[in-house]
């Protein structure tokens, strides 16, 4: 489809879901920006957003839960210097967006006052995703027949699988955005999630793996294929958690995983390159564009144009276009992200990273799709060439420090290396170090870098959006090992 076609199909699908049952047109949105220019301020904006989503559980081959739920509202918000003036109701009308343009009145005056005239169009990207209802895509029959067959295909593969606990979930949103330089902006995003956990038990010994994926498309990419490889991992990690010693502890080399191990970069190293906090200081990078803060050949990315990639956006939550973002290019850091706020206090230009959870929450730069480029090393090459280390294939629950880049994570599934071979499973294995440390560590980089599957949220000031990481296969030198052995 054209661009300005698919286009036109947002901002229809915008307009008649957000405006016109409320007698709304976006050439009238210039009365609300002209209660909140007349307080001169630098920017404002309104976001409107109808969301509809819904949740399934099945656990023991029963649906144990589900959920549905309408959410709509506006936002308005004004910017004036660093500060920031939000207000935000569910009702759509002109008097509640008006009751919220004044109660913006407490910012300071140190803006500039302007008259504001809404285009009736901007030119925007092709959409990354088609404008479709998941939620519409299937019957409710056959969402829990798409759970059971999920519990059947984990049953089947091995007689030690004890119990299985199944979800799907799906959303479809609405977003329109007007700002006060006249821009106008609509996006229709998709968003669907199939997630399982087995547990398996051999001796009296209980061990879970988990596995799963999704994107912005509708439920018919949960193929009979994509369940039995969701099947397929989820019983693999867990039969190999049964088999897994205590890990040992230490400083050693380690190899991370291609994928989801990219969970790691996302938050050791990925948020202390948001904008915000490299502003305010905060961030063990700021202020050091051009040097060299990682190893050679390390090239980090922000990229939320991908198409149908549960990180991607259209346009962001401020109506700029996402893009591809180098952040760190062979070791060299170029950029930050940024919003609109932080990329014009800091004098530079939004990256289209402007994100929030929904109408009733402020911006702040966020990632989309974080991922390390692919090097030249073959993947057996890299473990060849470890003595002894760890390697991590999969990861689970973590935490950083933004200030100084310190992080503690958990593998879900990891191995030992012994004389260049991977020989057996470990468990209860944690990784402690410094992100900015850890990337002048890196002394291979594979060439089968691989993005998650689609399963990440990331959180930041209370705020959860989707996001997505990847990596090829790394090795890192004298990372500190947690253990239980």
């Amino acid at each position: 489809m054209q661009t300005a076609a698919a286009q036109e199909i947002l901002f229809e699908t915008a307009e008649q879901r957000l405006l016109a049952p409320y007698d709304l047109e976006t050439s009238g949105l210039a009365r609300v920006f002209g209660e909140l220019g007349a307080h001169r301020i630098d920017h404002a904006d309104l976001y409107f957003q109808y969301t509809r989503s819904e949740g399934w559980s099945l656990e023991e081959g029963i649906v144990k839960s589900g959920s549905f739920s309408i959410d709509q509202g506006v936002g308005v918000r004004a910017l004036s210097g660093e500060k920031t003036a939000f207000a935000y109701s569910d009702e759509i009308s002109f008097a509640a967006l008006e009751d919220a343009a004044r109660a913006t009145r407490a910012i300071a005056r140190a803006g500039q006052s302007r008259r504001v005239a809404i285009a009736p169009r901007h030119a925007l990207p092709a959409p990354l995703y088609e404008a479709r209802d998941p939620l519409a895509s299937l019957g409710s029959g056959a969402k829990v027949a798409l759970l059971e067959k999920l519990e059947r295909m984990c049953r089947a593969r091995d007689a030690r699988v004890a119990q299985v606990m199944a979800n799907l979930s799906g959303e479809y949103e609405v977003v329109l955005i007007a700002r006060s330089d006249g821009l106008v902006a609509a996006d229709v995003r998709p968003l669907v999630r199939v997630s399982v956990q087995v547990i398996a038990e051999q001796n009296g010994r209980r061990e879970s793996g988990s596995a799963g994926g999704g994107g912005r498309v509708d439920y018919a990419h949960f193929t009979d294929e994509v369940l039995a490889q969701y099947a397929q991992e989820a019983v693999s990690q867990a039969l190999t958690n049964l088999e897994a010693r205590p890990a040992p502890a230490g400083t050693m080399t380690v190899v991370l995983g291609a994928g989801w191990p990219g969970i790691l970069l996302h938050e050791a190293i990925g948020h202390g390159l948001e904008g915000d906090f490299n502003r305010k200081g905060s961030s063990a990078f700021a202020g050091r564009i051009g040097e060299r803060v990682a190893a050679r050949g390390v090239t980090v990315v922000d990229d939320g144009t991908i198409a149908n990639r549960r990180g991607s956006l259209t346009v962001d939550d401020e109506g700029n276009p996402t893009q591809r973002t180098v952040l760190i290019e062979d070791g060299i850091l170029r950029g930050y992200l940024q919003d609109s706020l932080n990329a014009r206090l800091m004098k530079t230009h939004s990256t289209g990273n402007g994100r929030r959870e929904s109408f009733a929450h402020v911006t702040l730069p966020r990632m989309t799709n974080t991922y390390m480029l692919g090097g030249a090393a073959d993947p057996r090459e890299i473990i060849a060439s470890v003595k002894r280390g760890l390697y991590a294939v999969q990861f689970g629950g973590g935490q950083v420090d933004i200030t100084n880049g310190k992080f503690v994570f958990s593998a879900a599934e990891a191995y030992m290396i012994e004389d260049g071979k991977v020989t057996y499973p470990v468990k209860g294995a944690t990784l402690i170090g410094n992100g900015p440390d850890a990337l002048t560590r890196v002394r291979m980089i594979g060439n089968d870098m691989r993005l998650d599957s689609g399963v990440g949220t990331c959180g930041k000031e209370g705020q959860s959006v989707p996001v997505g990481v990847g990596q090829p296969t790394l090795l890192i030198e004298g990372l500190t090992v947690g253990g239980t052995a």
